[in-house]
Parts: C-alpha cells; structure tokens; sequence
C-alpha cells in the first residue's frame, strides 16, 4: 500500500512538473509585445509586469522558478526589445538575455541646419520633453541611437558631444597655413559653406580650397546660401535670390563683405570640416555648377565667365531659363 502511495506521488509530481515545463515551452501573449528594460532591472523585478501584460505562463512564483531551473543564469538586458506573438515562456527569457534590442535611430544628415535638427528631434513621438535651442554649427550629423522616453535634450546633447570630440580631434591636426582660419569655430563655419555648395564628397578639398585661397587674397566669398541664411534660417528658400538680398547687409551676406559671415549656416559633417583643415592645394578662385552635380574650376575670371556661359547653355536646354 505505502509502495503504491509513493509510486502515486512521484507519478503526480512528475505529471505536474511535465505540465508546467510543457507550460513554460508553450505559448504566450496572444498579440505582438514591446518590453523595456531598465538599465540594472532583474527578472525579480521586471517579473509582476511581465505577468500583468500575460506575457508569462502562470504567475511570477512559478515562472522564477522554472527560469532558474530550466534557462539560462544569464540576467536580463537594458533595452527595447520585440516580443512576437505566441512567445513562450522559455523564449521571452531568451530574448531579455540574449536578444537584439530594439535599436531606434534618429538621423541628422550633413548640411542640416540646427532649426531642421530641431524639427526632426521634436516630430520623434518616444522622444519625451522638450527640445533644447540648438546652436546652428554646434551638432555632428550623424545617426544616433536613443532608448524610447528618453528626453530629447539628452539626444542633444549626445549630438553636440559628437561635434564637440571632433573638433578636438581634428583641428591639432590641421595643415597650418593652407586656410586662413583662426579657431575651431571658424572652421565649422567655412566648413558649413563647404557644405551646402557641394553634395559631391570628391569635391570637398577642392570647394574649400577655392574658398581658403579666397581669404587669404581678402577676396569676397559669395557664397549664395550665406545670403539665405538670414533668410530662412537654413531653411530652402524655394525660390531665385532677390536683389535686394543680395544687397542686404545682414553680416552673413558673404557678398557684401570680405571674409566669413558671422557664423555657421549649417550643422556641417566631419568631412567638410576635414576638407577646410587640409584644402585641396590649386591656384583656382572660382567654380560654377556643371550640369551634372559637380563643378568646373576656374583660376582667372575670363575662364570662370567662359564656364558659366556654358552653365547657362545647360540651363537653357533644359528649358530652366
């Protein structure tokens, strides 16, 4: 009899804990899931959420215990991370302790000036609070990760060390003399015209040596996008530049003045700034669009006018003027 009792017992608790292993293999959360993990969050801790969304099989008691038992001593990671629909219990430990997080990128293309920084960090709905003033030339273009909720003036602040590290990186490294440019702030400025007047990247050291051999003669820059600047604050201007634009002395019209304009007009990448600290060595102070994205140089101003004659041949072809 006391065999038989015994036999019964162990035959009970060996069908129970099958039960409950075949609960912790089976499947969960009827509908796809996200589950945020706090930096230095335990499974203890993270646990009664898990149960209240149903994310887990049975109650926390029971789904430690198995976690102890049955997975891995692994803990839990910080992040994001995508639970599928019908996730196991067994496979939601997997994926908090060896899954990809959820990796969410804000992108800030070079050129973009600090009021389309702004635009793009506020249109980010896991984004919380408000954001910063953002120094126009104070940011690196970039792509940065940031964790849902987080508050966008860290992600500022996140961008504005990344152009703060460059700087520092780059300007004792400059080849001194080829560009007539005195502080790191200056070359953020030179380089952010260097930005907007190509998109070609081969063409950067040749952009700005034209620009650098024009400081060092005190010749004018007239850099049309300096004169949209005041404008639009970086913006498009979406349409032709007005004369009285072009007159107006605004202290970044680099027509109207020698020299640079009171500060950056963009948020430039680390290759124009690269670019203005080691320009392409020439003799040329002129260049004009060439039709195809790129530009044609020109040392003398009877050259430069041959070439824009050319430009406008191009643009009447095309039915543009």
């Amino acid at each position: 009899m006391i065999r038989f009792l015994l036999g019964a017992i162990v035959a009970g608790l060996l069908a129970a804990f099958a039960a409950v292993t075949l609960l912790w293999w089976s499947g969960g959360s009827a509908k796809a899931e996200t589950v945020t993990v706090t930096e230095g969050a335990t499974l203890t801790r993270l646990c009664p959420e898990l149960e209240r969304r149903s994310l887990i099989p049975g109650n926390c008691t029971s789904y430690r215990l198995f976690a102890r038992l049955l997975g891995s001593a692994d803990g839990i990671q910080a992040g994001e991370f995508e639970i599928p629909a019908g996730t196991s219990g067994a496979k939601l430990l997997d994926i908090l302790q060896h899954g990809q997080p959820v990796q969410r990128l804000v992108t800030i293309p070079e050129g973009t000036p600090s009021i389309l920084v702004a635009d793009k960090l506020a249109a980010v709905p896991f984004l919380t609070g408000p954001v910063p003033e953002i120094a126009e030339g104070s940011v690196l273009p970039d792509s940065y990760s940031f964790a849902r909720g987080e508050p966008r003036a860290e992600v500022a602040a996140r961008m504005k060390a990344a152009m703060d590290r460059t700087l520092a990186e780059l300007w004792p490294s400059r080849k001194v003399g080829t560009c007539p440019v005195a502080t790191p702030q200056e070359a953020v400025t030179l380089a952010s015209i260097v930005e907007k007047e190509t998109g070609k990247p081969s063409e950067r050291r040749a952009v700005a040596g034209v620009y650098c051999n024009r400081l060092k003669i005190g010749m004018k820059l007239d850099a049309d996008p300096t004169v949209i600047y005041p404008v639009t604050k970086g913006k498009p201007l979406g349409r032709r530049i007005l004369r009285s634009e072009l007159d107006a002395d605004t202290g970044y019209n680099t027509y109207r003045r020698p020299g640079l304009p009171l500060g950056p007009i963009a948020n430039p990448g680390r290759a124009s700034i690269a670019a203005v600290l080691d320009p392409e060595q020439h003799q040329y102070i002129y260049f004009v669009a060439d039709g195809t994205g790129g530009h044609i140089f020109a040392r003398t101003l009877s050259e430069h006018n041959a070439n824009v004659q050319k430009w406008f041949a191009i643009r009447r072809a095309r039915g543009e003027m």
